[in-house]
């Protein structure tokens, strides 16, 4: 089977809702990643097969096709082609799975798997939220898909305070593992860990004056215990606060992925190699806690262990989701987001899965690693998994 690589990976600095990238149409913002991926390689733009672009929220500026108006806000040529596509918080995870499969399939040579989410300009939750004001049906779930699992609706606050209860994991846990996602994120911030991955962009301050948006903006520098003991729960008696869960963020990010035979054409030179990919499916209520068989899936199919890896990627939607992976799975806590996480760095939705990979490809060079895993929690009870091997 051919092999598929990646050749570039890039993200944006994360920005908070109304925060520095607030006047950014999300076309321009998947446009500005495929370009920074372009230019990163020098490839012939035309030679790109297509753009396959994760979004979560296709409604409003982020409607019609988003992938498509990227590429056509973009410098690519409208012979390229897009699509678009929705695994919930795994979209651009997913858009990696499918670039690989169409370049290990050995139909494609060149494709384009990004993320955009601007949840500023469309808010989480914004397509039911619409449909509800219009007076259109009663919302995404029918009353019998309901009535079959016994809930009134699904929702991730829910599957993370039953995670935070099915482990007994503490308050005080949850705000700890929070407080450690600070840390970590602006320690490699200091350390400029993310400078070859993050595409800076002009931004705007809270005054509305111009400026250079190059950093995460949701990493809090002088974060404490005490600060977020303050914080209220999201549900009474609960213990998932705005501390401890992912921050809402604008962002976007991609990665190029290409066949040996691309690499020799366009004289590239491979940052990873695609190993292993997984996708599986389990409870809807719980929801979040699919990374874990998605995880043993993946290595099994690799034919590797935990012991093979030298840095994970979990993405922290809420603090039980990692704590709960890292009970199960028995991993290395010292491997995992080692430059901070979700928490701390947002979580642009549709943006996130091509986010963490660009940072575990960058973290695996810096850090001499050779095996990364990156698996993430999606609404419905799915979880989407990748390895890749650094070269």
């Amino acid at each position: 089977m051919p092999e598929a690589y990646i050749v570039a990976a890039r993200r944006t600095a994360g920005a908070r809702r109304k925060g520095a990238l607030r006047e950014w149409h999300p076309n321009d913002l998947g446009a500005a990643i495929l370009d920074a991926l372009v230019d990163d390689t020098g490839i012939d733009p035309a030679a790109i097969e297509d753009v396959v672009m994760g979004c979560v929220s296709q409604v409003g500026e982020q409607s019609f096709h988003i992938g498509r108006s990227c590429v056509l806000a973009s410098s690519l040529p409208d012979s390229v082609p897009a699509v678009s596509i929705d695994r919930q918080c795994g979209s651009s995870q997913q858009a990696l799975h499918f670039a690989a499969q169409g370049v290990m399939s050995g139909t494609q040579d060149v494709v384009i798997a990004a993320g955009v989410e601007s949840m500023t300009r469309v808010p989480m939750g914004s397509p039911t939220m619409l449909a509800l004001q219009a007076g259109v049906g009663t919302g995404p779930w029918s009353p019998a898909l309901l009535e079959r699992y016994g809930v009134t609706q699904f929702s991730q606050f829910t599957g993370a305070d039953m995670i935070a209860e099915k482990y007994q994991f503490s308050r005080e846990e949850l705000d700890a593992f929070a407080l450690e996602s600070h840390r970590r994120a602006a320690a490699a911030t200091e350390a400029g860990a993310f400078d070859r991955e993050i595409l800076a962009l002009d931004g705007l301050d809270r005054e509305g004056r111009t400026i250079r948006h190059d950093t995460d903006e949701g990493i809090r520098f002088d974060a404490s215990m005490e600060g977020l003991a303050a914080l209220d729960a999201v549900t009474p008696g609960g213990k998932i606060t705005a501390g401890n869960a992912s921050q809402v963020c604008d962002g976007a990010s991609g990665v190029m992925v290409v066949s040996e035979a691309a690499l020799k054409r366009f004289d590239l030179t491979p940052m990873a190699r695609i190993v292993s990919l997984a996708v599986t499916a389990g409870d809807p209520v719980m929801m979040l806690w699919e990374p874990i068989p998605a995880t043993e899936r993946v290595l099994t199919r690799a034919g590797l262990t935990h012991e093979d890896i030298g840095l994970y990627e979990v993405n922290e939607a809420f603090a039980p989701v990692p704590l709960a992976w890292l009970r199960e799975t028995g991993a290395d806590p010292d491997k995992l987001n080692v430059n901070g996480g979700a928490i701390a760095l947002g979580h642009p939705l549709g943006a996130s899965g091509t986010k963490l990979m660009a940072t575990l490809v960058h973290a695996l060079k810096a850090r001499g690693q050779r095996y990364g895993l990156q698996t993430m929690c999606e609404g419905g009870g799915i979880a989407n998994a990748t390895i890749v091997e650094a070269l």
